[in-house]
C-alpha cells in the first residue's frame, strides 16, 4: 500500500498554492473518508472510512496501519489517550482500540442504529456516542462499561460535545433541537432543549474557555451561541447545505466548516469574520475536517478514497482532485445494467483482481464462485456458512429479497432492486465485466 506523499505533479493542477511542499495526500483507503482526527501531540492522525476501517497515520514518517474489525462503514474516530482510540459507525457498535498493536480491546454494543459521532469528556474518563437510534450512549472510556443511554430526542442524534467541566453534554439531532444533559447523579434524565433550529442539527463545537457553542444544520445554517445564556453571537450561514463538518483549532482561534456542496470556510473566532472560503471538492461533499496540533493545517476528507492535509491560509485551489467517482457519472452515459451497478455495488466492490480495501470483496470471477472465498477479504460468519454459489439465480434473489433477508447476518447494507428488468440488466453487466 502506498504511503502518504507530497505530490509534485498535483502542484500544477493546484495552481497558486503558497506552500505546495506542505500539501499532502494520504491514500490507501478503499472508500470515502467520513471522519478525521489528529492526536494532541500532533504525531498521529485517524481516518474513518466507508471501507469499514480506520487508518492510523504517522504524520512524521507517513506510515499507516489499519484498524480492521468493523462490519460496516466507519463514521467517526477519536483518540482516547494512553495509546488508545475509539471508532464507530454503521454496524451500531463502538470499538476501543490499542494503537500500538492495532488490536480491538472491546466492542461496545447497545445502540440500535448507526453511531454517527463520538466525544471524550475533558478528563478522558467518559465516552459519549451519538446514534441514529435517537439516543446518546455513555461509556467508561477505560473499560468500555456502559453508563447508560440518554433518550429524549425525537430523531437521529448526529453529534455530541461535553461541557468544559464534563458534568454536562450537548447533543444535536435531526429533530431540529440541541439538548443539554446534566450528567450529575440524580439529574433530569431527559435533558433540556436549548436550541430549536427547525431543521435538523448536524454538528457541534464547544469552547468552554472562550464561552461559545457553534452548531451546523441541514439547511446550511452555521450559528454561534454564547454559553452564558445561549444567545446568538454570530451567524455564519452562507446558504450551502447541509453542514457536514465542524472543526476547531487547538488554540481556539479558528473554526472550519465543511458542507455538502464541497466548500470549506475558515472563521477567526476573535471577530467571527470569515477569512477564507473556497471550493475544496470539485464534486461531492466535505465530510471530514480536523486541525493539526499546531493549527497550521486541516486534514480533510470527502467522496474520494484519500484524505488531504491542507496548510491553512495557503492560496487556495481545490484540495480534492476533481476526478469523478464512477458512481458520480451522468446516468445518461451508461447502460441500465451499469447504472444499477454504480448505484448498488460500486462504492463497496471493485472489478479488479484485488478487493482494494473496499467494504466488500472484489467481484472479479464472481460467476460460479462459492460465497465467502475471496482470499483478501474478511467475511461475516453468515456468508461463510451460506453455501451460496454466485450465478444468475442467486444474484437475482440477493437483490429481489434484499441481503438482510437472503443472507441474515450479512455485512451487506440493506438494499433491493425491485424491478425484474433492472436485476436482469445488472446481472448481464456483471457477467460481462467480472
Amino acid at each position: 500500500m502506498r504511503a502518504p506523499l507530497a505530490i509534485a505533479g498535483l502542484a500544477a493542477a493546484l495552481a497558486g498554492w503558497a506552500a505546495a511542499a506542505d500539501f499532502r495526500v494520504f491514500e490507501g483507503h478503499g472508500g470515502p473518508i467520513m471522519a478525521t482526527a489528529v492526536s494532541a501531540d500532533g504525531r498521529t492522525a485517524l481516518t474513518a472510512s466507508f471501507d469499514n476501517s480506520v487508518g492510523v497515520w504517522d504524520l512524521g514518517s507517513g506510515a499507516v496501519t489499519w484498524l480492521d474489525g468493523h462490519t460496516a462503514a466507519v463514521k467517526t474516530a477519536v483518540f482516547l489517550g494512553g495509546g488508545r482510540a475509539a471508532s464507530a459507525g454503521d454496524d451500531f457498535a463502538v470499538t476501543l482500540w490499542d494503537l500500538g498493536s492495532g488490536a480491538a480491546l472491546a466492542r461496545l454494543t447497545g445502540h440500535q442504529g448507526q453511531v454517527k459521532a463520538l466525544a471524550v469528556s475533558p478528563d478522558g474518563a467518559l465516552l459519549a456516542s451519538a446514534s441514529w437510534d435517537g439516543t446518546v450512549g455513555l461509556w467508561d472510556a477505560a473499560t468500555g462499561a456502559s453508563r447508560g443511554f440518554l433518550d429524549g430526542h425525537r430523531g437521529a442524534v448526529n453529534d455530541v460535545a461535553f461541557t468544559g467541566d464534563g458534568t454536562g453534554l450537548f447533543s444535536a439531532s435531526a429533530d431540529g433541537t440541541i439538548r443539554l444533559w446534566d450528567l450529575t447523579e440524580g439529574a433530569d434524565p431527559y435533558g433540556d432543549i436549548v436550541v430549536r433550529h427547525g431543521f435538523g442539527t448536524t454538528e457541534l463545537l464547544v469552547d468552554a474557555a472562550a464561552g461559545w457553542l457553534a452548531y451546523g444544520a441541514v439547511d446550511g445554517g452555521t450559528r454561534v451561541l454564547a454559553l452564558d445564556g445561549l444567545t446568538e453571537i454570530a451567524d455564519l450561514t452562507l446558504d450551502r447545505r447541509p453542514i457536514l463538518a465542524l472543526a476547531a483549532a487547538p488554540d481556539g482561534s479558528q473554526i472550519a466548516v465543511g458542507d455538502g456542496e464541497g466548500f470549506i470556510m475558515v472563521v477567526e473566532t476573535g471577530t467571527w469574520q470569515i477569512v477564507q472560503d473556497f471550493r475544496a471538492a470539485v464534486d461531492g461533499p466535505v465530510w471530514a475536517l480536523a486541525y493539526t496540533a499546531d493549527g497550521s493545517g486541516l486534514l480533510a476528507g470527502g467522496i474520494e478514497d484519500v484524505a488531504y492535509l491542507w496548510p491553512v491560509g495557503a492560496e487556495t485551489g481545490p484540495l480534492f482532485s476533481g476526478a469523478p467517482r464512477a458512481f458520480q457519472r451522468d446516468p445518461a452515459t451508461m447502460t441500465n445494467g451499469e447504472r444499477q451497478f454504480q448505484r448498488k455495488c460500486a462504492v463497496c466492490h471493485s472489478l479488479t483482481p484485488s478487493s482494494e480495501r473496499r467494504a466488500g470483496p472484489t467481484l472479479q470471477g464472481l460467476f460460479g464462485r462459492p460465497a465467502g472465498t475471496v482470499a483478501d477479504y474478511s467475511y461475516s460468519d453468515a456468508l461463510l456458512g451460506s453455501g451460496i454459489v454466485w450465478g444468475d439465480e442467486t444474484i437475482d434473489l440477493l437483490f429481489d429479497l434484499g441481503p438482510e433477508h437472503y443472507i441474515p447476518g450479512t455485512k451487506m447494507p440493506m438494499q433491493r432492486i425491485a424491478a425484474p428488468e433492472d436485476r436482469r440488466d445488472l446481472i448481464e453487466f456483471l457477467r460481462g465485466n467480472t
